[in-house]
């Protein structure tokens, strides 16, 4: 399959790709040159829970959460 480098530097993985592989607008991507004219990429994978504590934080409930009172691990 053959796709085009935009002029913002910018290649389209194709739809077809997008959608086999669960492909998601914002997900990341790692790209390494391996040589000349060959690169290597790689869909970044993300934590089961990323993203879980910005969303806990909007919680419309205020005060839902308390703190918990722990000891220091300082002198560990």
């Amino acid at each position: 399959m053959r796709t085009t480098v935009s002029t913002k530097g910018q290649i389209v993985l194709p739809a077809e790709f997008r959608r086999q592989d669960g492909i998601e607008p914002g997900q990341q991507f790692e790209i390494e040159r391996v040589e000349r004219g060959v690169y290597h990429l790689v869909r970044c994978t993300s934590h089961d829970n990323a993203g879980l504590i910005d969303w806990l934080l909007t919680c419309p409930e205020k005060g839902y959460f308390v703190a918990v009172p722990s000891e220091s691990t300082d002198t560990l």
